[in-house]
């Protein structure tokens, strides 16, 4: 790959906004490398910190546990599932086998998130220290480090968090690139990151509109240009597998107003004191979009970072419905950086260098005051869109050995895959064979004739079941799922049911025969003792 670097010689800080603003350049030397990483390691100590509390929360949702599961099968399972579900997440799967091999349990499940996002807002602190100077890097890292949504994602065993560390290390690379780095280094982490998640492509135009800001020369072009199509190229195979797996995305809808508007909320805060506090520096901010020619501005890099992926994710969902915000987790390391940037340039004003960095900190400091009963409720398992724990702990509180289950539709048998225990002894109707060995998620079932043949000998069967199911609000397009559902009306009837968040434990009995009154029904199951 082409190695080429401005031609104009770097100078160590320097957007504009803070020339124009008389900021001094940060001292060379010993003194300036110690700010600089003391900028770096302060934002990354305050993250893994809050990534850290109440990292076990007791319970994973659906999506967590299905990393869970298929993290631990072996590899050539994991790859028999990818050719036909889940191919997007393809390498996390595989970079997570072997740390669920060390111990299979919550916290080693979301332990490499909370290091991701670390190591993200000490990149955010690195790319505001270079951008501008130390106090800047300082400043957004810690303001990434206290996000709620950086913190949300902290927590998940999913592989957003790692995305939004690549993400920010190739947007470092970007600028070490226009300043003389090499371009091969750059274009590596942005086709990784992009086989982590294929939207992450979204960071090229987002980089392509920064070096336009920058106005660079013929010869960045073709060294980013080279980077870039290698990349592109290295994700083709991806985006060819994954586009045939799109029925996995089906239930997304189109974004509107009010969903940009939600995350703008997020990125900048979603009390309304830090919101428009940080709104307001962030305008400031885009003061200083355009630095000197070849010369990258902090808000020149933040803001296509900030804008672009969300924007034209949107766009194109308008058409093909593909957006949720989770997939753009990391367009969020640019907010910090233009809150920074806008910070930096009211306080230059008037403040001396000392007080305007203790100043911004206490600020920070202040907002994550502010935010920290919404970061304390989102260790709440019940924050999640389920709580498979709880689920199982109702089932484990009423089935007994033997005791039929059936699981409505099949994905609710995800809280039986990811806690077995609860489930030990119960025969699955409907389960044909099981996941691992049949390449699914949640293992292959019976045809509708071999499920009504073993539904029509029951007495009782226990349900695991979405509600809405069950309610009528959704029906479920497999015929296997419509036949469990319409065995279940017409020749059973519900008896008891615990409900926990979506999902329901419900207990059917065999309607009594036409004509018959006060057919004896078989007594309740009696408590057993829980294995949880």
């Amino acid at each position: 790959m082409v190695n080429l670097g401005s031609p104009l010689k770097p100078r160590p800080y320097g957007d504009a906004a803070a020339v124009s603003a008389g900021a001094a350049a940060a001292p060379a030397g010993r003194p300036g490398r110690a700010r600089r990483a003391a900028a770096v390691c302060a934002p990354a100590l305050v993250m893994l910190a809050l990534g850290c509390w109440r990292l076990d929360r007791g319970g994973m949702w659906r999506d967590e546990a299905v990393t869970f599961q298929v993290a631990r099968r072996t590899v050539p399972q994991i790859w028999r599932l990818l050719h036909d579900v889940d191919a997007v997440h393809g390498l996390y799967y595989l970079l997570m086998h072997p740390v669920l091999a060390v111990h299979p349990g919550e916290v080693v499940l979301r332990l490499p998130s909370v290091c991701a996002a670390a190591v993200t807002a000490g990149l955010v602190a690195a790319l505001g220290a270079r951008l501008a100077r130390p106090r800047v890097g300082l400043w957004a890292g810690l303001l990434y480090a206290v996000s709620p949504m950086a913190g949300h994602y902290a927590q998940e065993g999913r592989s957003y968090a790692l995305v939004a560390a690549g993400a920010t290390a190739a947007t470092l690379l970007l600028v070490r690139a226009l300043r003389g780095g090499t371009w091969w280094a750059y274009g590596t982490v942005v086709a990784l990151t992009c086989w982590l998640h294929e939207f992450a492509v979204l960071l090229l135009p987002a980089h392509a509109l920064s070096l336009a800001l920058t106005r660079v020369g013929p010869r960045v072009w073709r060294g980013w240009g080279c980077a870039a199509a290698v990349a592109g190229l290295g994700l083709l195979p991806l985006a060819l597998v994954s586009r045939a797996q799109s029925a996995q995305v089906a239930w997304l809808r189109p974004p509107t107003r009010a969903t940009a508007r939600g995350l703008l909320r997020t990125f900048l805060g979603p009390t309304d004191g830090v919101f428009w506090l940080c709104l307001a520096l962030a305008l400031v901010g885009l003061l200083g979009l355009a630095g000197r020619r070849g010369e990258p501005a902090c808000a020149g890099v933040a803001a296509p970072l900030t804008v672009v992926p969300p924007l034209a994710l949107m766009l194109v969902s308008q058409v093909s419905p593909l957006y949720v915000d989770r997939y753009v987790l990391y367009a969020l390391s640019g907010a910090p950086l233009l809150v920074a940037a806008g910070a930096d340039r009211l306080l230059s004003l008037r403040a001396r260098v000392p007080l305007a960095t203790l100043a911004g900190t206490v600020a920070v400091l202040l907002a994550l005051t502010h935010q920290l009963p919404l970061l304390r409720a989102d260790r709440d398992p019940a924050r999640r869109p389920d709580d498979l724990a709880a689920v199982a702990r109702a089932a484990d509180r009423k089935l007994r050995p033997g005791d039929p289950v059936l699981f409505l539709p099949a994905q609710t048998r995800n809280a039986a895959l990811t806690y077995p225990a609860a489930f030990r002894g119960a025969r699955d109707l409907a389960l044909a064979e099981s996941a691992a060995e049949s390449g699914t998620l949640y293992g292959r079932e019976a045809g509708p004739l071999v499920l009504r043949h073993r539904m029509a000998r029951l007495e009782r069967v226990w349900v695991v079941a979405d509600r809405d199911v069950l309610a009528g609000r959704w029906t479920p397009g497999s015929p296997v799922e419509r036949t469990k559902s319409a065995v279940l009306a017409r020749e059973f009837t519900p008896a008891e049911e615990s409900v926990q968040g979506e999902v329901a434990v419900r207990l059917y009995v065999r309607r009594a025969l036409p004509g018959l009154t006060g057919a004896p029904q078989p007594p309740p199951a009696p408590p057993r003792p829980a294995r949880w």
